[in-house]
């Protein structure tokens, strides 16, 4: 047992601190812990068990779903959505002072509710909306952080690729639950923004926009309901039992090819690109869901889930304040670490704490809370991809646009504490769609 711990809390910190790949320390960490169990025995045999393990967690049709709902967004992301998806925000939100701000949020929701990707949120709509904001004098720092703190709601707002990640740790949690069940906080992870926003502008005295002719609106919002569609021909059709979550990832790619070729933005000449990038994407996190398969044996076989759940039953007596501490560990790992391989190595060892019996927190509501906590870490230094993404597009410095989102980060706190305790907000929809039993 002690081998084994230190095995996975020095080897694997160790091997992260001197730059080996989160997927390789893993790995590594857990296949050595992983051969202590079998006592003294050939170490092929053991790296035979692990290569073992890290199949049986990539062999799994649901995974499928991954590289295709990353290849749609790679399509969409190039395909003159963006624009569409801009104009009609603008419509919806545009009578508000300091509309090109809220216009940003509104736009990067629902990029992001299309292409499931908080990343590609942040760089399609910031490159659309933030020179547009500088030619009207809004501050760069603040637009880029209006960018940044609203570009992780596609994270949550359905589809999503975390919360496939998330049914994949969880050991096959409902994707169409976990899809419907981010549908709240997701818009008001957007709502927060748009009220931080409001803040801002009512601060620094920004105008709203000039409201274009009836025409215009009827013309902006016919464009982009093409592109809209797509969010209800996938959501509904794994709800009326059309097609699964895996067979909608196909859907999404053939529509979204064909919907930027009647944009006559889609070209052959970018198809090798969009497939690169969709490779060592998806390379990169159906690995990591295969060494997490070994670092779940290993906590499995050293009892670590137990020891921490009778740990918190000894200093918590109630459901809420072990969410609490769950919550406040989560935002640390997340301000270290990418939400996929933070929700596949730490899903294995605070779920069976939360169901435990003692507890009794449903698996969805959970899923949403650690996705929805996860995400924050995507906009925090010193890892943050959205964060870093969004800077670059912007070109300002991370140190420039980190103060002013400050606020953003307390109000996107709030949503966090209000989802946590409680369990409607993520538990509501799914089960009135009929996803979920009710107890």
């Amino acid at each position: 047992m002690t081998i084994m711990l230190l095995f996975l809390c020095v080897l694997i910190p160790i091997l992260l601190v001197i730059g080996v790949p989160i997927g390789t320390s893993i790995c590594i960490g857990s296949a050595l812990a992983l051969a202590q169990t079998y006592g003294r025995i050939p170490f092929t045999l053991a790296g035979q068990a692990s290569a073992n393990a890290i199949f049986a967690g990539m062999n799994n049709f649901v995974l499928v779903a991954i590289p295709f709902f990353v290849l749609a967004g790679n399509i969409m992301n190039t395909g003159g959505i963006a624009q569409k998806l801009v104009n009609v925000a603008k419509v919806i939100i545009g009578f508000i002072p300091g509309s090109l701000m809220h216009t940003n949020v509104v736009a990067n929701m629902m990029f992001g509710a299309i292409s499931g990707s908080g990343v590609a949120a942040a760089a399609a709509i910031g490159s659309v909306m933030l020179p547009a904001e500088r030619k009207e004098g809004y501050h760069p720092q603040l637009t880029a952080a209006v960018n940044i703190a609203s570009a992780p709601a596609g994270m949550i707002i359905p589809p999503s690729n975390i919360f496939i990640i998330y049914s994949m740790a969880a050991s096959g949690v409902s994707v169409a639950a976990l899809f419907i069940a981010g549908y709240i906080p997701g818009i008001m992870w957007g709502l927060a923004c748009i009220g931080v926003t409001a803040y801002y502008a009512v601060k620094f005295k920004y105008k709203a926009d000039t409201i274009p002719g009836i025409s215009l609106k009827i013309k902006a919002v016919v464009d982009a309901i093409p592109a809209l569609f797509l969010i209800f021909i996938i959501i509904g059709g794994i709800l009326f039992g059309i097609f699964t979550p895996t067979e909608a990832s196909c859907v999404a790619v053939v529509y979204a090819a064909l919907l930027s070729a009647c944009y006559r933005t889609f070209h052959i000449k970018d198809v090798p690109g969009m497939l690169l990038s969709t490779a060592k994407t998806t390379g990169l996190i159906v690995f990591l869901i295969g060494v997490s398969k070994i670092l779940g044996d290993v906590l499995a076989k050293a009892h670590i889930p137990d020891m921490i759940a009778e740990w918190l039953l000894q200093f918590a007596d109630t459901p809420a304040v072990i969410l609490i501490g769950m919550m406040i560990i989560m935002l640390v790992i997340g301000c270290v670490m990418d939400p996929s391989p933070a929700v596949l190595i730490f899903t294995p060892i605070f779920l069976p704490v939360v169901t435990h019996p003692a507890i009794g927190i449903d698996p969805v509501h959970f899923g949403v809370m650690m996705v929805f906590n996860l995400s924050l870490g995507a906009i925090t230094p010193p890892v943050g991809p959205i964060l870093f993404t969004g800077c670059r597009v912007a070109g300002e410095s991370i140190e420039s646009v980190f103060s002013k989102m400050l606020p953003y980060f307390l109000s996107l706190i709030v949503v966090l504490i209000m989802v946590t305790l409680i369990p409607a907000l993520s538990m509501w929809l799914p089960t009135q769609a009929g996803l979920i039993e009710v107890k």
